[in-house]
């Protein structure tokens, strides 16, 4: 199973390690929080300030009172210097939590405001993107963003300005020792731009080795029953050791330039305190500078070249968070889900039926694909408690009807009336709470049965949830499972079987008490008993309510008042079943083929 190119190939873009469009977008999330940012800015400077003050010390302590016998002076030095050491610790702890505070209280923002709107984008939003790519962008991609903090934009300008600093104060204590030691900069520079773009497509590499990792490996694991039970293993063994190869000779590329780059810096670190020593020698032969200030000045060094070190470093550090804020940026671009349409012509919006729960489908056209039509112009009305029931081959658009009737997508032409209401007049929450849907796989959640029937909704009493699941005769196996209304359910109801999680799922619908009541396929994957059982339930749920049945067994609707049979984007047929046996055509032909198919089982 290859994955195409589109599926990971945004992983792989690193993009500029400095976007000012999205450091704009971060500084937003970041605002909120300034204070933080402020203080880690002080710290910093605190920071860079005893550390440039600790070279001096050393260069005092030998001219003024080492040289000098001066014990006492020195002993004071001695201390000056013990304080800096504990300051700058004092300080340097300080300022790596308050920026990591700082991070974690972004991403943590930003977390809840992309699960946030993650939870409002429409329906086609997720049929286009894999879920697993949407967990990477609230989980992956948001962690990247907190190298910004850690060890990025923050910590970068900490290294301009310490490299400004000690600049500037070896130019005050020698100007041509200094000159002496910038001369190996343009050769660091040439070094840091060679590795840079080679550890940069190393990086690339790696990430979109990773990519293809995650995807192999979320695929292999949600599909291992597949794999098991057609003895696949050994294939999906040798394609992920394939790509976990390609992973490991990607790390080892980045490894390689990585130490490269370590061991020239401190090479090229290394010849420029040997340039300072032979220059700073001669000077102090003939009394130029004095032995202080050639120690001080291979302290500076030594620093001058570590920000530098690091700043070559966290390059590609900054690409790939830029790269991650590319990606959250188009995230949050999408547009969410459409609320009530105050653009509508009056006459649309006006109320034409006293009835509560009428549902008028007119002229309706729908299309996933642009080329490719669902429905062409589905008209039908359903009166307020009455049940019907949808027909039809696969594809025929039963399921789209039904979709379409909670505004999961929207009609590409047409409109659909709730009591005579345009339903994109209504905003999606209230509208949805009138309706209660029961699908062919039922999702159930990790927690309690109580909790997977309720919702968590502190509307419904335990009374309520118990009455309705006795109701629908759910109670039967709840009283039989450890803890009965606590029992723990497994992600997606793994510990139960497909007929208790159908039964619950009966159980939600009668305890959230719909106007209107959609079943799709809801029978269709559980045993005659269970069925049995089901359609006893379905008698009491769809009493006094409008229900829209869509079915492939047709024996479960026969008791419908009336049965739409959909062909080809149309309602073909419209009766009930009596008459459409009568009529001999569409509905008849179907029902005779799996009467027969049921007889031969």
């Amino acid at each position: 199973m290859k994955h195409g190119a589109r599926g990971v190939s945004e992983e792989s873009v690193l993009g500029k390690a400095y976007d000012a469009r999205l450091m704009r977008w971060l500084w937003g999330w970041v605002r909120p929080h300034r204070h933080l940012v402020g203080l880690s800015i002080v710290l910093f400077v605190a920071v860079s300030g005893v550390q440039l003050v600790q070279p001096y010390l050393v260069m005092v302590a030998i001219d003024r009172y080492m040289l000098r016998g001066n014990v006492a002076g020195l002993n004071l030095i001695a201390l000056l210097f013990l304080a800096a050491i504990l300051g700058e610790f004092l300080f340097r702890s300080l300022e790596i939590y308050v920026m990591e505070r700082t991070g974690q209280a972004v991403i943590l923002d930003l977390r809840r405001a992309l699960f946030a709107h993650l939870q409002r984008l429409p329906a086609r939003f997720f049929d286009r993107n894999p879920v697993g790519r949407l967990v990477t962008r609230v989980t992956t991609d948001v962690e990247s963003l907190n190298e910004v903090f850690a060890s990025g934009v923050v910590t970068v300008a900490g290294d301009l300005v310490k490299l400004l600093g000690i600049i500037g104060v070896m130019l005050w204590l020698d100007t041509r020792l200094a000159l002496v030691t910038f001369t190996v900069v343009p050769v660091m520079l040439a070094l840091s731009l060679f590795f840079r773009v080679r550890m940069r497509d190393a990086y690339r590499r790696m990430r979109l080795c990773l990519a293809r990792i995650n995807a192999t490996l979320h695929e292999a694991l949600a599909g291992m029953h597949l794999v098991q039970l057609f003895n696949r293993q050994d294939r999906q063994y040798a394609e992920f050791e394939e790509l976990n190869r390609a992973h490991l000779a990607a790390d080892t590329g980045s490894v390689i330039y990585d130490s490269l780059f370590s061991a020239v810096i401190e090479w090229v670190g290394t010849l420029s305190v040997a340039l300072i020593i032979w220059y700073g020698g001669r000077e102090i032969i003939s009394g130029a500078i004095t032995f202080g200030v050639l120690v001080a000045f291979i302290e500076y060094t030594q620093r001058f070249f570590q920000p530098i070190r690091e700043l070559s470093t966290k390059y590609t550090v900054m690409q790939a968070a830029m790269a991650s804020s590319e990606r959250l940026v188009a995230l949050m671009a999408e547009q969410p889900e459409a609320g009530a349409r105050t653009d509508l012509p009056a006459s649309i919006t006006g109320v034409t039926s006293s009835a509560r729960g009428e549902l008028t489908f007119e002229n309706v056209h729908f299309h996933y694909q642009e080329d490719e039509p669902v429905l062409n112009g589905v008209s039908f009305t359903v009166e307020a408690g009455r049940k019907v029931a949808l027909v039809g081959f696969t594809g025929a658009g039963k399921t789209t009807i039904s979709k379409l009737l909670v505004r999961l997508y929207e009609p590409t032409a047409g409109r659909i009336l709730l009591d005579g209401v345009d339903i994109r007049t209504l905003e999606p929450r209230n509208l949805r709470r009138r309706m209660g849907v029961v699908l062919q796989d039922s999702f159930l959640f990790r927690g309690t049965i109580a909790a997977n029937i309720t919702l968590d909704d502190p509307a419904i009493t335990r009374r309520r949830m118990e009455e309705a699941a006795c109701a629908v005769q759910a109670d039967r196996f709840i009283r039989d499972l450890s803890g009965g209304y606590d029992h723990q359910v497994q992600s997606r109801g793994s510990n139960l079987s497909t007929g208790q999680k159908q039964l619950l799922a009966f159980a939600r619908a009668l305890a959230f008490d719909p106007e209107i009541l959609i079943l799709d396929e809801a029978t269709s994957s559980v045993d005659p008993v269970t069925e049995r059982r089901i359609q006893s339930a379905l008698a009491k749920l769809t009493r006094g309510r409008t229900s829209l049945i869509i079915a492939h067994r047709l024996s479960t609707i026969v008791s419908a008042d009336r049965i739409l049979v959909l062909h080809q984007g149309l309602v073909h047929e419209d009766g009930t079943h009596a008459q459409l046996l009568a009529r001999d055509d569409l509905y008849a032909r179907l029902y005779r083929l799996q009467a027969g198919r049921e007889s031969r089982k």
